[in-house]
């Protein structure tokens, strides 16, 4: 910590670990979702749809945690040089590709449902 810099109020710093951990659970509930689709989703018409989509789901749960360091740590360095908090567009990525792949799961269910076991 170099002399321009002061550690933040506590409140602050507890409450960007709170987004953080925040953060992390998304992250862990994608993951789930991604072992889920392949464990216990049945198979779509498709085949490989379901490893598929449990790839990106996993994949994006693993991105999501990797961004939740970054970001928490930007906003800590951001709150010890006494700074404007820097923006972010994480959110609305992440808003986004839930709502692409929910639609390409829509659309595959739509037009080949699942395959009975």
């Amino acid at each position: 910590m170099s002399s321009s810099e002061q550690e933040p109020d506590y409140r602050f710093t507890l409450a960007n670990e709170r987004t953080f951990l925040a953060w992390i659970r998304t992250a862990l509930a994608l993951i789930a979702g991604g072992v889920a689709v392949v464990q216990f989703a049945p198979a779509f018409g498709i085949a490989g749809v379901r490893h598929l989509l449990s790839v990106v789901l996993t994949a994006g749960g693993g991105v999501l945690a990797v961004l939740a360091v970054h970001r928490w740590r930007v906003v800590q360095d951001a709150m010890r040089r006494g700074a404007d908090l820097p923006p972010t567009r994480v959110p609305a990525a992440l808003a986004s590709g839930i709502a692409v792949v929910a639609l390409g799961v829509l659309v595959v269910l739509v037009i080949w449902p699942p395959t009975g076991h």
